[in-house]
């Protein structure tokens, strides 16, 4: 490969990394080889500046930015910091700092690195004004509103403290390990997709639409940066976060100012282990410059401060023994193997459980009873398995074969055609698989029943109380409650948001009976081509293929569903009760083919409607709504501050790009 090949090469991957962990917040390799292909291009580019490119990740600050909000410029920018793995580097910038301060006396502040999302707040007259992520480092999203759910940063200073006039603080948002793990539980429980790291749910939860979901959440906040006119002259980073701790901030109780590289590393080595005893994740320590002045003296790259630098810490791992392993079945009968280990700690929790995920990745690790096993968990990732000490295995050790039936119902498991996990068939009499039905019933997606939950579902079902999701409309309040008059108020809620799920309509009831493999958008398209439900439970499977993105795995789980004698009836108890079981004259009314065939981007900010609402009139039109730009995309829909990257694309590939005038004059 020639030096052009390879510098092209690490600039694709190094993109698509960049989009995979702030656009999708899915990182797909650790920070470490991340790095390490950055450093690897940084070298190629200074060696060969013939192909310099100013479209280089080397020259950008990586983006966050969710373009469902509005864009905010920064005052100051906020830049991001050079990494380093090993203590000789760390020696390298403290060398590079005494020498750029000729031989001047300095202090180092040592400071915690919270793994989470940038936010910059501005303070007018004691009050918060604004919240900004640090997006591109130029400008960022204003989440304002959301930030404002989050209990630990002051909405208002405390009066008499000194603070400033105005100025601007900047930090992390956090979500704590117990909060973290909690809403993995629930998410588990419901079978959507686990948040990778808390770094992740967090940034997750402060763009979500709905500040109610944020305030659920329990979000932290440290704070870690001043900035502001009266800052930046001859003030102090470690005594100025004090001060802003007296105004009533959270600030890191984990901060050293030192003076010697041996204080540094002793700061290091003793977070490296004390970390795990935190309740919020960290991934390493912050050095930078106490002083302002010197700060200044030391100046920038034309990325990163030279006066600060990251230390990262590597993924923890621990060796424990493996004492069984059990099995889960979820909402949609799927079964997923569970390790059960001697307790050990990682990342300030207690771990004594990981996924197995399924057979065959248990089969690949070829586990036995007994084994000690490797177990990793960190800023990174969830708690997983990673590997066996076959050194210490004894003869009479238990090989671990997956189950050839369902732990909760006895029923015989089955593998489809193309699926990893194992699946329990008796979805109509399994009890996980009946609680976690009337769970997805429930759901903000499906029938938006927000006055229950998982445990009030468990509850009643436990009582007697329901059955099966038909049982949901014959509640009354004095079933509720019982003997429990206490319960009057939260029973006449739980009723009344049942009573109001009648209006949902029909496409997110299809989603809600809880038909195996057919998601949102499937159950979308299935119900505004058959129209009704007595329409889609005559279906064929030949009829249900003609729906554009239903294959032959959807079609006959689909029939099959129907095939179920108890599936039938419940749909039959729920027609009774009210639901919508077609679509309605309203939305019939309101359909065109205006967009039929058409595969449509939406990209930016806009003015006349929410994106959301611009996917449901795409669909109302009969186009399709895709996430990405390829050769089949019809055109784009395009707002404000559309992303560079998808401009050059569309070009790229000659796709058209249509303004929101344009596209409501379409339509």
């Amino acid at each position: 490969m020639t030096p052009r090949e390879e510098i092209e090469q690490l600039r694709k991957e190094l993109e698509q990394h960049n989009y995979n962990y702030y656009v999708l917040n899915q990182p797909t390799i650790s920070d470490f080889d991340f790095d390490q292909m950055m450093y690897r291009l940084q070298d190629l580019e200074m060696f060969y500046p013939q192909f310099a490119d100013s479209n280089s990740p080397t020259q950008r600050v990586g983006s966050d930015l969710n373009q469902s909000f509005k864009t905010v410029a920064h005052k100051y920018p906020m830049l991001s910091l050079s990494n380093t793995y090993n203590e000789q580097e760390v020696r390298d910038f403290y060398n590079r700092v005494k020498e750029g301060l000729e031989g001047e006396d300095f202090e180092i502040c040592a400071e915690m690195k919270y793994d989470g999302l940038s936010i910059s707040l501005t303070y007018i007259d004691g009050e918060l004004v604004q919240a900004v992520t640090r997006g591109d480092g130029v400008k960022g999203d204003d989440v304002t509103a959301n930030v404002r759910t989050i209990r630990s940063i002051p909405l208002k200073l405390r009066e008499g403290s000194g603070y400033p006039r105005e100025f601007e603080i900047r930090g992390e948002i956090l979500m704590p390990w117990t909060s973290f793990e909690k809403l993995n539980e629930e998410r588990a429980r419901r079978e959507e997709p686990l948040f990778a790291n808390p770094r992740n749910a967090a940034s997750g939860t402060l763009k979500s639409q709905n500040s109610k979901v944020v305030a659920q959440r329990g979000l932290d906040a440290y704070l870690y940066y001043l900035l502001g006119d009266e800052f930046q002259a001859d003030g102090y980073q470690y005594e100025n976060l004090q001060e802003a701790a007296s105004w009533g901030f959270k600030i890191s109780q984990g901060m050293r100012k030192c003076r010697t590289i041996d204080e540094v590393l002793d700061f290091i080595d003793y977070w490296d282990k004390e970390r795990k005893n935190l309740p919020v994740a960290t991934d390493g320590i912050v050095l930078k410059v106490n002083s302002f002045r010197q700060q200044r003296h030391l100046g920038y790259t034309s990325k990163s401060p030279r006066w600060a630098i990251a230390y990262k810490f590597k993924a923890e791992r621990a060796c424990t023994r493996l004492n069984e392993v059990t099995y889960q079945v979820g909402r949609t009968g799927a079964v997923t193997p569970v390790a059960n280990m001697d307790p050990v700690q990682l990342a300030g929790t207690v771990v004594k459980r990981a996924s197995l995920h399924n057979a065959d990745v248990m089969n690949d690790l070829d586990l036995h009873i007994g084994d000690m096993v490797y177990v990793e968990k960190g800023g990174e990732i969830i708690p997983k398995v990673v590997g066996v000490d076959k050194n210490q295995r004894t003869p009479d050790m238990q090989k671990v074969e997956f189950i050839k039936t369902c732990p909760e119902c006895g029923a015989n498991l089955v593998r489809y055609e193309g699926e990893a996990a194992h699946y329990c068939p008796n979805d109509s009499s399994c009890p996980p698989q009946i609680k976690g039905r009337i769970e997805h019933f429930i759901s903000r997606k499906a029938m938006n029943i927000d006055s229950l939950g998982a445990e009030t579902i468990d509850d009643y079902y436990q009582r007697g109380l329901i059955h099966d999701i038909s049982d949901l409309y014959t509640l009354t309040v004095s079933d509720i409650c019982g003997t429990n008059k206490n319960r009057v108020k939260s029973a006449q809620k739980v009723v009344e948001g049942v009573k109001s799920s009648l209006n949902v309509p029909f496409e997110r009831v299809v989603f809600a009976i809880g038909i195996r493999f057919v998601g949102e958008t499937t159950a979308k398209l299935i119900a505004r081509h058959f129209q009704s439900m007595d329409a889609l439970r005559h279906a064929t499977v030949l009829d249900l293929m003609e729906v554009d993105g239903v294959g032959q795995v959807i079609a006959e789980s689909v029939v099959k569903f129907f095939q179920d004698d108890k599936n039938v009836e419940i749909i039959g108890k729920l027609t009774a009760h009210g639901l919508q079981m077609s679509v309605s004259e309203e939305q019939k009314s309101n359909q065109t083919d205006r967009l039929s065939g058409k595969s449509i981007v939406i990209s930016g900010v806009f003015q006349k409607h929410s994106r959301d609402e611009y996917k449901a009139i795409i669909e109302q039109n009969g186009g399709k709504n895709v996430g990405s730009i390829s050769k089949k995309t019809s055109f784009i829909l395009a707002g404000e501050n559309m992303g560079p990257s998808k401009l050059e694309k569309a070009q790229s590939l000659g796709v058209s790009i249509v303004s929101e005038e344009e596209f409501l004059k379409m339509i």
